[in-house]
C-alpha cells in the first residue's frame, strides 16, 4: 500500500491534531499517550497529585453542615439536615449522615476543610464555571488546563505518563502544551478509535511504511506505543486484588489505585464524578446524600487501600466542584446553582482542620448567593508548593497566590 499526494499532506496537516486526539483507550475516551514497560520499573518515590472534581455543583451547606447557625435551618426549612442527624466535626460544623469515611478521616486529621472557595464575578453557568476552574483563570480564556501547566513545568520535557484522566473523555484541566495525557474510562474495553478526521492518520500509521518521512515514523511509534499502553492499563488493572470495600463505585480511584501500585511513574491524576450528578435542583435530599455516600465511601476506602499498598505518604488528594449552590431552597426542594464552596484535601500528610474563613449566612449578595471569601486558586497554590514541592506556581496559577499551611 502506499500513499499518495493528499494522504501526505493530510498526515502532515494533521500531525498536531493527532497529539491531542487520535488514539483512544476505553470505551469513550480521548487522547491517551504512552505508558511504555512502566509495569517493569521500580516504583517512583515523587509525590502524587490525585484531583477529584464532583461535576454539577455540590452542595456544600448540606455537605459539611453548618448546624450550628439557626440561619441556615431558616432558610432551608426542609433541606436542612437536623442536627441530630449530622456527624458532628466541631460545635458548629458537621458531615451530611452518608459520610461515615469521610468522618473517619476527618476525626484522623487527614482532611483540611478550606472554606468559601470561589472567584470575583463569578459563573452560574457549569460549562463557564468549570472552564474556569480547569483553567486556573476566571473570566479569561485560557487554552491549557492548570494541571497541564504544572505538568509543563514539572517535567519541562515531554515525559510519558505524567498525567492520567480516568474519565469517559479528556478534561481541559489536563490539556498541555508539552504532555498528552493517558486518557481511558474501562481498562478492561480499550480499542483504538478515531473522529473523521484523524482516521487517514489511524490507518495510514498501521502499514509499516518507512519511507524516511520523520513525521510518519513519529506518528507510527506514537500509534504502537499508544497500542501497547492499553495492554500495560489492562495488565495493571487485570493484576490488581484489593480486599478494601470502596462501596458503590462511581468515582475511578480504585483505577488510580492499581496504576500507582503497578509503578507508573505518574505524578497527576485525574478523576471525575461526572454529567452534572451534583446538579440538585429538584428532590435534592435523597440523591445529594447518596451522592456523598458513594464519594465518601470511594475516597476512605481509597485511602485504606494506599495504606494497604504502601504508598500512602506519597499521595494527596484535592476535591473540588464548579460551584456551591444558593443558600435558600427552591420550591422543587432542590437548591439552584451558587457561588462559594468548600474544597477539601485530603491524605497521610494533611494537617487537617478548617482553613480560610467561613462564609457568612448573614451576609449573601443580591441573589442570596453566599460570597466567597478564598480564592480557589490559593488551594491549587497549595498543592502546587505545599505537597509537590514546585516554585513555580506563580507561572502555572499565571499570579501569586498564598498557599496554605496544609502541608508540613
Amino acid at each position: 500500500m502506499s500513499l499518495d499526494h493528499s494522504d501526505r499532506r493530510l498526515l502532515d496537516r494533521h500531525r498536531r491534531h493527532f497529539l491531542r486526539n487520535a488514539v483512544v483507550l476505553g470505551a469513550g475516551a480521548a487522547s491517551p499517550y504512552v505508558l511504555e514497560s512502566a509495569l517493569a520499573a521500580e516504583p517512583a518515590n515523587e509525590r502524587i497529585l490525585v484531583v477529584v472534581e464532583l461535576s454539577g455543583g455540590n452542595d456544600g451547606l448540606n455537605t459539611l453542615v453548618p448546624y450550628g447557625d439557626d440561619i441556615y435551618y431558616r432558610l432551608r426549612p426542609r433541606l436542612g439536615i437536623p442536627k441530630q442527624r449530622v456527624r458532628r466535626f466541631d460545635d458548629h460544623f458537621g458531615w451530611s449522615p452518608g459520610m461515615a469515611g469521610f468522618e473517619r478521616l476527618a476525626n484522623d486529621g487527614r482532611v483540611a476543610i478550606v472554606h468559601g472557595c470561589g472567584y470575583d464575578n463569578p459563573s452560574y453557568s457549569h460549562f463557564t464555571s468549570m472552564a474556569y476552574w480547569h483553567t486556573a483563570a476566571p473570566n479569561s480564556g485560557e487554552e491549557y488546563g492548570w494541571v497541564g501547566r504544572l505538568a509543563d513545568v514539572i517535567e519541562p520535557r515531554y515525559q510519558p505518563n505524567t498525567i492520567v484522566n480516568i474519565d469517559g473523555a479528556q478534561s481541559l484541566a489536563v490539556k498541555s502544551r508539552v504532555h498528552v495525557p493517558v486518557v481511558f474510562d474501562d481498562p478492561e474495553r480499550f480499542r483504538r478509535k478515531g473522529n473523521f478526521q484523524s482516521r487517514p492518520i489511524l490507518d495510514a500509521v498501521d502499514t509499516g511504511l518507512d519511507d524516511g518521512n520523520a513525521t510518519r515514523v513519529f506518528l507510527r511509534g506514537t500509534a504502537r506505543s499508544a497500542i501497547d499502553s492499553s495492554a500495560l492499563v489492562r495488565q495493571a488493572w487485570a493484576g490488581y486484588k484489593t480486599p478494601v470495600d470502596y462501596g458503590i463505585i462511581p468515582v475511578q480511584l480504585p483505577k488510580v489505585a492499581a496504576l500507582i501500585n503497578a509503578g507508573l511513574p505518574t505524578r497527576l491524576y485525574y478523576v471525575a464524578y461526572r454529567n452534572n450528578a451534583f446538579d440538585t435542583h429538584v428532590q435534592q435530599a435523597d440523591l445529594h446524600s447518596r451522592l456523598l455516600t458513594y464519594v465518601s465511601d470511594a475516597i476512605a476506602g481509597f485511602m485504606r487501600d494506599l495504606e494497604r499498598i504502601g504508598q500512602a505518604d506519597r499521595v494527596a488528594m484535592m476535591v473540588f466542584s464548579e460551584f456551591g449552590r444558593r443558600v435558600p431552597e427552591n420550591a422543587n426542594l432542590g437548591t439552584d446553582h451558587g457561588t462559594a464552596n468548600q474544597m477539601f484535601v485530603v491524605g497521610k500528610s494533611v494537617r487537617g482542620g478548617h482553613y480560610g474563613q467561613p462564609v457568612s449566612l448573614a451576609r449573601l449578595d443580591a441573589g442570596d448567593n453566599l460570597i466567597h471569601t478564598t480564592d480557589f486558586r490559593r488551594v491549587y497554590a497549595t498543592m502546587i508548593s505545599g505537597w509537590l514541592g514546585s516554585d513555580q506556581s506563580a507561572a502555572v496559577l499565571r499570579g501569586r497566590h498564598e498557599p496554605f499551611p496544609i502541608f508540613g
